[in-house]
């Protein structure tokens, strides 16, 4: 009895300290903030592509409070590499194309720390779609 105890109080330790780190990443004010040099989000909506841990519904779920049904979609001249995309010609990434309002873009800049470990810019996806990407920025790549 002693044991279940101190193994369900270490399970519930871990699940505050689990809970409490992905409400500081995703949603506290405190942790980031946007820097003053990036231009503010557009109203409207926005199309993303993903590639990463965004193409996953609980991940989504978590940043911008809906799981979707994304549509699939590739982007040419371009390869994965670790969590970045780098050009490379006659290669395509496999990912999903989100459709978000301005809201959700900028909790996603906030998941993805713009800025500050990414940048976001504008693709044309392989079935015509301009898209935005989150990309590494280079001063921070490990």
């Amino acid at each position: 009895m002693f044991l279940l105890r101190r193994f369900s109080i270490a399970v519930l330790a871990a699940l505050a300290i689990l809970l409490f780190y992905l409400w500081f990443v995703l949603l506290s004010p405190f942790g980031y903030e946007t820097p003053d040099d990036l231009p503010p989000v557009a109203a409207g909506e926005h199309q993303v592509f993903v590639y990463g841990t965004l193409r996953f519904g609980m991940v989504r779920w978590l940043v911008y409070g809906r799981w979707d049904d994304p549509q699939e979609a590739t982007l040419s001249g371009f390869r994965r590499d670790e969590l970045d995309l780098e050009k490379a010609p006659e290669v395509q990434v496999n990912g999903y194309l989100l459709d978000v309002d301005a809201e959700e873009l900028r909790r996603l800049d906030r998941y993805e720390r713009l800025g500050i470990r990414y940048r976001r810019e504008r693709v044309t996806l392989d079935n015509g779609t301009s898209a935005w990407v989150y990309r590494r920025l280079d001063t921070t790549r490990d």
